[in-house]
């Protein structure tokens, strides 16, 4: 259980902390932050903690834990306010968000907002004008990045916010102050309540990914069931030879004796087509589906064999005792993909993370969607290769989408009908449910001199109207690279 707002007014009562000055930051894991502080009644260590169903800041009497290696926001505030001066520690309302003013060496302030929301918790460090410098957790999502705004204050006077809810100050057992109670029960029951939060967190991540791969599996076995079949199209190619004499140009149906069962059949013609050209289309849909059945049954083996993977990982997950070592585990985990392609090399799984955009691993293709000028012209310099298929829409500002080469393999038609999708959606004219684009191999695109960011002139390109299909976006939303 996190503390209350009653709770915290009551720990920084007790605390005192104005007046107090910060001597050194600890941070001893990515979500446990340490301030020794020294004032008027001695040295205090503060603890931070963002742990989910746990988040608190009290005063702790127990030995603080050194880092292996020192973690990014512990550096950040050890360069910028160890040796300040804490001018003010209060609570913003009730709303559980603690403003620290540290006085930083002359007449430059330094905000640090401590967040004790479960599902949300941070500590943000922001300058007078409240931009941020840096937060604990970064959350682009927020804006709770360098750069950002972080303003509580002017969201709370925003108005129309509620009554305090009636909260009361748990009666905890033992003797001394209200900082000595909490931090006992904490380190009695706190990790406990790490370890559960824990491992509702490992839970929601795998069973997402296990159930996305589930999907992927369940399309690729009607995928092998069509292509299970495909000596039905050589046996129409067949026939149609032994029947050419009796089609006619403009025929669309073919009613004749099916000379492997000895019954009737009827096969589709196409109208424009001769019978010879009509049995070649034929072969060519048998060849390509007996090859097409080789390659989705070891996708469905690879598939099969991630599923495995994921749910022992899980069931090791869930008897983990050991809070750290769980999250560490989690973290190790999460820029591993979801859906049919999860089992892939880890610098392979290094690479997504790294990538900018979006990206899409649908079939063992890999579909990446820039979302605006910047991550455009980043995919073109760092992550695309001359023979990456390139796709923008036509006359609309929007996303570059880009179909990652695979040796000896062309583009299939089903990828490219994805990755056009993908490029509507991501659009000025997505609303229209259809549009022009034109694609090209990514060596053909030339910089525009002294443009903008991004733009570029594509040579060599062809045309393709893509009307947006929903239930293909929806399987590709099963597909995406998780970037947790």
């Amino acid at each position: 259980m996190s503390l209350n707002w009653k709770e915290i007014d009551l720990i920084l009562s007790e605390l005192d902390l104005p007046g107090s000055q910060i001597q050194k930051v600890i941070q001893t894991t990515f979500d446990v932050l340490c301030l020794k502080i020294h004032g008027r009644t001695g040295t205090k260590n503060i603890l931070i903690a963002l742990t989910s169903g746990a988040c608190r800041m009290h005063e702790t009497f127990k030995s603080i834990p050194k880092s292996d290696n020192p973690l990014r926001f512990a550096q950040f505030l050890n360069a910028h306010v160890m040796n300040g001066w804490i001018e003010e520690a209060i609570q913003l309302s009730d709303n559980r968000i603690v403003r620290l003013a540290i006085r930083c060496g002359g007449s430059r302030q330094i905000k640090l907002y401590v967040r004790l929301w479960s599902n949300a918790a941070n500590v943000i460090a922001v300058d007078e004008t409240g931009t941020v410098l840096d937060a604990m957790r970064r959350l682009p999502k927020r804006n709770e990045v360098t750069g950002g705004r972080y303003d509580p204050e002017a969201a709370l006077a925003g108005g129309g916010k509620a009554a305090p809810k009636a909260y009361a100050i748990r009666e905890l057992e033992g003797s001394g102050s209200f900082n000595e109670k909490i931090d006992a029960f904490y380190a009695e029951q706190g990790g406990a309540l790490s370890l559960e939060a824990l491992r509702e967190q490992a839970r929601r991540i795998f069973e997402t990914r296990i159930n996305r791969l589930l999907a992927s599996l369940e399309k690729l076995a009607e995928k092998e069931s069509d292509f299970a079949d495909s000596n039905r199209f050589k046996e129409y190619a067949d026939i149609i030879l032994a029947n050419a004499a009796s089609i006619k140009m403009g025929d669309s149906w073919l009613d004749a004796l099916n000379f492997y069962t000895g019954g009737t059949i009827r096969i589709e013609l196409d109208a424009k087509q001769s019978p010879s050209q009509q049995a070649e289309a034929y072969y060519e849909k048998y060849r390509k589906a007996k090859n097409g059945l080789s390659e989705v049954r070891e996708e469905i083996a690879a598939g099969k064999k991630e599923l495995d993977r994921l749910e022992t990982t899980l069931a090791t997950l869930l008897t983990e005792t050991n809070p750290l070592v769980l999250q560490k585990k989690i973290r190790a985990g999460a820029d591993r993909s979801g859906g049919i392609d999860g089992a892939v090399s880890a610098q392979t799984r290094k690479a997504d993370a790294k990538r900018p955009g979006l990206s899409f691993r649908r079939n063992e293709w890999l579909i990446i969607v820039g979302r605006d000028a910047a991550e455009n012209d980043d995919l073109l310099r760092r992550h695309v290769k001359g023979n990456d298929l390139w796709l923008h829409v036509r006359d609309y500002a929007g996303s570059y989408v880009f179909i990652k080469q695979r040796a000896g393999k062309s583009y299939p038609l089903d990828i490219l009908l994805d990755a056009g999708n993908l490029a509507v959606f991501y659009s000025k004219c997505r609303n229209n449910g259809e549009a022009d684009l034109f694609y090209t191999p990514a060596k053909f695109l030339r910089r525009t001199k002294n443009g903008p960011k991004g733009l570029v002139i594509p040579t060599q390109e062809k045309n393709l109207h893509i009307k947006v299909d929903q239930k293909r976006l929806k399987e590709l939303e099963l597909c995406r690279i998780e970037k947790l």
